[in-house]
């Protein structure tokens, strides 16, 4: 059976680096606010630069009575790393975009997710399998229980590739809370919400004018074409 987007699709907007991008990012009405911990990604953020951003985030959502999810992307880090930089920073979750184990959710409890970068389908049905169906239905009323990414064989995310949306459609409909990236723009959004009817979608490329630096106009334009998306 379908799974009809009965309610507007949440938004991360990924690779913050800044206060300014951050605030930009909360305002246009985005769920989740991204920075990555990869020293090799151009979107690279220091956890002691995050953590004044956060607190700022975290006093306006209070104040305005929402709820936002304030994310660390992380690359074949040690739990214990994830754990101390999470706390470092004030963060909510953490994106584990590398080759880390499934038990590493388990560790975890509940705080991260895992990101999916399979070479095909065949590749998908086994990481979902592995990683996504430790995604429970209740938990992905509130977070991402798992993401699903564009495959690079020599790059962890960021690339601007588009994911497999076909691919993505069918396991959206079999495991809950799939957050959908790669190759998304303020044009084809919409689009892919109404193909994969997915929890969430995420961007970093494709609001910038340059890596690490968000187009203001576009976070704006990406959200509001992601948040009036209708349903088939």
């Amino acid at each position: 059976m379908m799974n009809t987007q009965l309610t507007p699709c949440k938004v991360k907007i990924c690779g913050l680096t800044n206060v300014d991008d951050a605030l930009v990012a909360y305002h246009a009405g985005a769920d989740l606010l991204g920075f990555i911990f990869f020293a090799k990604s151009p979107r690279y953020v220091a956890p002691e630069m995050v953590a004044p951003i956060a607190q700022q985030v975290h006093a306006l959502a209070q104040q305005d009575a929402r709820t936002v999810h304030l994310v660390g992307v992380f690359v074949n880090e040690p739990v214990a790393r994830v754990q101390t930089t999470l706390a470092q920073a004030g963060l909510d979750l953490a994106q584990l975009h590398g080759d880390e184990p499934p038990h590493m959710l388990e560790v975890l409890g509940g705080r991260a997710y895992k990101a999916l970068r399979p070479a095909d389908n065949a590749a998908a049905q086994v990481q979902a399998t592995q990683y996504a169906g430790q995604a429970g239905a209740a938990r992905a009323i509130t977070q991402p229980g798992w993401m699903l990414d564009a495959y690079d064989p020599n790059e962890y995310g960021g690339t601007g590739k588009k994911a497999d949306w076909t691919v993505a459609a069918g396991l959206a409909q079999e495991y809950a809370g799939l957050l959908l990236a790669g190759g998304l723009t303020p044009q084809n959004v919409a689009q892919a919400i109404r193909t994969v009817q997915p929890w969430g979608v995420d961007v970093a490329s494709g609001v910038e004018r340059a890596p690490g630096q968000k187009d203001h106009d576009l976070v704006a334009e990406f959200v509001k074409a992601a948040k009036f998306a209708s349903p088939p």
